[in-house]
Parts: structure tokens; sequence; C-alpha cells
């Protein structure tokens, strides 16, 4: 992973995840990554809205929910996911 990498996963944790329709699924807790290639592989969601009861998404080993990165549309003040790729 790249230093320009690591500053801009960097950046967006804490950004408030939603979907295009405007949805809020959280907040931005972490991102897992590839170690070998530093590919960004999901967000791991802390604060989960009610919204996100109703996807069917990925947990990790703590309970956590996980959205692909493959998702991700846009990150500005928010982070936009498609909610087509994630349902």
């Amino acid at each position: 992973m790249s230093g320009d990498d690591k500053k801009y996963s960097k950046q967006i944790i804490g950004k408030i995840v939603v979907s295009k329709a405007g949805k809020r699924f959280g907040e931005v807790g972490s991102i897992v990554f590839e170690t070998r290639t530093g590919e960004l592989i999901q967000i791991v969601l802390r604060n989960p809205t009610g919204f996100t009861e109703g996807l069917d998404l990925d947990h990790d080993k703590s309970g956590n929910l996980l959205i692909p990165y493959s998702a991700v549309i846009a990150i500005g003040d928010f982070v936009v996911v498609a909610e087509e790729d994630i349902i």
C-alpha cells in the first residue's frame, strides 16, 4: 500500500456512508485491504443504521457489517455506495 493510499484511507475513516438515494448506512469505521496489492476490499461500518438490517451484508469476526469497496461510486463529504451492488 503506497503512502498515498494510506493517506486516502485515513481521509474516509469516519465519513458517513449513504446510498445514491440518500439512505444512511452508518460511518466508515475502517477499511479492509489486500496486504499484498494494497487493493481496498471492504469498508467496515461503524454505528450502522436500522436501514442496514434489511440488507444482506457480510460480517467480520467481530460482527461488524462489511460493504464491498466495489460498491463505492463517489467519495466527497460522504461515501456514496450503489445500493444495487450490495443488496
